[in-house]
Formats: structure tokens, sequence, C-alpha cells
């Protein structure tokens, strides 16, 4: 079985030095760049379906060429067996429209093409959503392709690639939280929740998660040797459909994020210190809801 992930480097908001342009957009190339949190989730999804059933897995990104550490990171999370990086100019300032044509035409370019694609739940620079569920129909716009079932805010997923099923328990949220489970055909879109957590019951699935960690370290180490990248030429993509030309989302104005301040007021107070250490416990118990 082939499993896919889609993972996505974002602005590092921790350091507060996000670049963005004149007329508001972003500029990764000169922004601090981390792995999107929600996608971790994903990976460990597409990492469980390997350990369970094997086959491949594949870790497929869009975005600028200093997205290949963003994807090593992937390869020793998800222990990927190849990474894939859409990347050219035309590419660039994609809202998630834009973004999801670009991702379900690289998808569709994958050989043997997954039966199982593993996307996070939003971005931290976006918290839309929209990337998965719109990959999902920009792949059902090409007629010379098999349809793709979608399951969204999945929390335990269970994959029969013999009989072609998947069976997920997804969160449903309402004036109720509760859970559902849904059975549907392969290939698949699966939107993992932030509330998923992977299950090895079998020995023999913490045997293999063990030796496949071994392979994926050492893989990582040399991860450009395992890396595609496609450019928007590669992919038949006509620029006018992509990038910031193919994106009907209008950015109306941008909000810097500050840096939180280097240095802080601090009181150092030694152990053997008993007025010192009286005077933090002073400060402390009101906290603690204590005298």
């Amino acid at each position: 079985m082939h499993t896919v992930a889609l993972t996505k480097g974002v602005p590092d908001f921790r350091e507060g030095k996000v670049s963005f342009d004149e007329d508001g957009h972003l500029e990764r190339g000169k922004t601090p760049t981390v792995m999107n949190p929600n996608d971790k989730v994903a990976l460990r999804a597409a990492l469980q379906a390997k350990v369970r059933h094997g086959g491949t897995v594949s870790l497929l990104s869009m975005g600028p060429p200093g997205y290949g550490e963003v994807l090593q990171e992937g390869m020793e999370s998800v222990y990927a067996d190849d990474l894939y990086l859409l990347s050219d100019r035309e590419m660039a300032a994609a809202d998630t429209w834009a973004t999801s044509i670009t991702v379900a035409t690289g998808l569709s370019k994958l050989d043997p093409e997954p039966e199982l694609v593993v996307a996070g739940f939003k971005t931290a620079d976006g918290e839309t959503g929209h990337t998965g569920p719109q990959t999902t129909w920009c792949h059902h716009m090409n007629d010379e392709l098999p349809d793709r079932s979608l399951v969204t805010h999945v929390v335990a997923l269970d994959v029969d690639p013999d009989a072609g099923t998947l069976r997920a328990k997804r969160l449903v949220k309402g004036d109720v939280a509760e859970i559902e489970t849904v059975e549907t055909d392969l290939p698949a879109l699966v939107v993992t929740d932030p509330e998923f957590e992977p299950s090895y019951r079998k020995a023999a699935h913490r045997l293999r998660y063990r030796d496949l960690r071994e392979e994926a370290t050492e893989r990582a180490e040399s991860y450009e040797e395992h890396l595609t990248t496609w450019n928007h030429e590669d992919l038949n993509l006509d620029p006018d459909f992509i990038g910031l030309d193919g994106s009907p989302t209008i950015v109306a104005g941008v909000d810097p994020i500050p840096k939180g301040p280097s240095e802080r007021e601090a009181t150092m107070v030694s152990p053997d210190d008993a007025d010192g250490m009286d005077a933090v416990v002073d400060e402390l118990a009101p906290f603690a809801g204590g005298d």
C-alpha cells in the first residue's frame, strides 16, 4: 500500500521574525520555518499505516527550496521512503485553492498513485482547514482519476488493503461531542483531528516500529538522495491557475506579530538562602490555593 502524508512549513512565530512584502504576502524565504504542528498528527497516522500494513510512505509538500529541512524532519517522524517537493516561483503566494490544485496534481503524478493520503487538520499560518478537503475536490475534477473518498476529524484509523476499505472513527462536534464510525473504499484522503492517537496493539507492530525507526534515522541523514522536486512545468500546470495568479483570496491587511522581550526581570534565589526561599513560597502560595 502506498501512503502519502502532506506537510507544510509554517513561520516560526516564536521567533517573531516573520517577513512580509509590501503587498502583505508572506516572504517564506526570509522567514524561519518549522513543520506545521497539526501535520505531525497526520504523520503519526501515516506511520501507523506503514507499521501495520507495510508498503511505502511518501511525504509531499509545496513550498520554497528551504522546505528540504522540514521534509527531512518529516522523514525521521514518519519513516518515509521518499520525499516530494513542489516548488518554483510560479507557485508562490498561493491561497488554499491554488495550493490544492498544485498538490492534487502532484499526487496524481506519483507512481504508484497512493491508496491513502493523510493531511493535518489546519495550518498554523492560515487556520482555514481548507487544503485537505479542497485537494480531494480538485482530484475529483480530473475525469481521468478515480474518485477519492474524504474523511475528516479522524481520531482512529484502520485500513484493510486487501479489501480496499478504510474504517475510521471521527469526532463530530456540535451541541454534543460524539464519535461516529464510518467505512469507505480506497483510495481515500483522511484529515486527522488533533485528538488522533496511533495504536500498536500487537507485539509484531511494536517490533516493526523499532526496525523502521532505525532505517529512517539513517535514511534521513542523506535525505537529498530521496528528494524529488517538481516545478509547474514538470506538473504541466498553467501559471494562470496556480500561485498568486490563481488565488482568488485577497489579503486586506497584515498585522505584524511582535517579538517577545529577549530580557525579562528575574531574581536569582539560592536554595541555601532561607529568606529568599521564604519569599518564593510567599509568592507562589496564592496560586497553589494554600495559605
